[in-house]
């Protein structure tokens, strides 16, 4: 009886953890019931009562993750960077890639020190194919310098390229695919119109320029406040992205609890992409810390018809219902469809001429030479 109870409690193991087959939910953990077997309360012997419930608070523990979030049931490991960082940025067998002052040490990747003019990042080195995801990232953002006198942030990537220098928080800038932007210092923004540190997200298509002297406006999706510098609690944000649509949360208040910050549908991401963190620093400074970053698969459910649509390959980032600024790419004059075909056509005839002076200049040497034995 003993051992039926034990299975019975086992398979009913997602119900008691209270959560669904998506790897993500908008709150967090909480176990607000907990339904213990009738044998508990039959049972005479106390040995085996306390061993019973020794075994339930042993499977409550399995559904919560290491940061009270997640179950590592949808945890895509090979993409997903946690302690103890084992390997990363020098072993073959690590899946991360370490740039510039980028350094492991047992707590965090620190991307860049308290020091002026530092550039750090960390890049995954397998490419990224799952349609829908969510992404949890712990981070930590601290240093000597008061309010407005730090700088710059750090950035958050799932783009075509890697392992770039650059002027966009240490990567570069005509990006193709997605940043999330932590900015600390207002570049543009001296009125006060946005308080920072400020969290912004933007699609790049490869020829989209990131305004850094204006903070990314002209470019952004959207974005929110986060006061996530210097603060004695956790600060993580959750991307998720699902049926082409983007939401960005945070928990920054250490309240445990999820926050809105960004919504956006109709967003369009290539597979094949890498996923990385960078960091930069000026003239002002600070700590850039990356503790985690989770990725899990979500089960999505989909129709026939969003089935098909899923199937059909994007090529290039973008967003629908949105008129992004696009940097002028000059194309040569007259080399259209109709002009490449002239410029065919008259390479042909060139070499048609130069084939039969060619060959008259060959014919008039022949009749020089017979001349000569005459």
């Amino acid at each position: 009886m003993l051992i039926r109870s034990f299975a019975h409690v086992f398979e009913n193991t997602p119900k008691i953890c209270g959560r669904s087959n998506m790897a993500a939910s908008m709150n967090k953990f909480q176990l607000t019931s907990f339904p213990v077997p009738n044998i508990v309360f039959s049972m005479r012997n106390d040995a085996m009562k306390l061993f019973l419930l020794t075994f339930l608070l042993f499977l409550t523990s399995r559904c919560q993750g290491d940061d009270g979030y997640e179950s590592d049931d949808f945890l895509k490991r090979e993409y997903s960077l946690t302690k103890p960082y084992q390997g990363v940025g020098s072993s073959s067998s690590s899946h991360w890639d370490l740039m510039g002052t980028a350094m492991v040490t047992p707590d965090h990747v620190r991307l860049t020190p308290d020091l002026q003019s530092r550039i750090g990042a960390v890049w995954g080195r397998l490419p990224f194919f799952l349609r829908d995801w969510e992404l949890h990232v712990h981070f930590k953002i601290s240093g000597q310098g008061k309010k407005n006198l730090n700088g710059d942030g750090m950035a958050l990537w799932l783009t075509k390229e890697r392992m770039q220098h650059g002027p966009v928080f240490g990567n570069m800038n005509h990006f193709t695919g997605l940043g999330v932007f932590i900015d600390t210092y207002p570049n543009e923004d001296k009125s006060h119109e946005r308080v920072y540190p400020y969290i912004s997200v933007m699609v790049g298509n490869g020829t989209l320029s990131y305004d850094h002297d204006r903070d990314g406006r002209p470019t952004e999706l959207g974005g929110c406040t986060a006061l996530v510098r210097n603060v004695n609690h956790d600060t993580i944000i959750l991307l998720r992205y699902m049926r082409n649509r983007l939401t960005l949360m945070m928990d920054i208040d250490g309240k445990r609890e999820w926050r809105e910050c960004l919504d956006v549908p109709g967003v369009h991401m290539p597979v094949g992409y890498y996923f990385g963190a960078s960091s930069a620093t000026g003239d002002l400074s600070d700590n850039h810390d990356l503790i985690s970053m989770k990725l899990y698969q979500l089960t999505v459910e989909r129709s026939a018809q969003e089935e098909e649509e899923a199937q059909q390959e994007v090529t290039i980032p973008s967003v629908d219902h949105m008129d992004l600024p696009k940097v002028d790419v000059e194309e040569e004059e007259g080399m259209g469809p109709i002009g490449r075909f002239f410029a065919f056509l008259i390479s042909v005839l060139g070499l048609c001429v130069l084939a039969v002076v060619g060959v008259v200049l060959h014919g008039r040497w022949k009749d020089r030479s017979r001349k000569r034995f005459y």
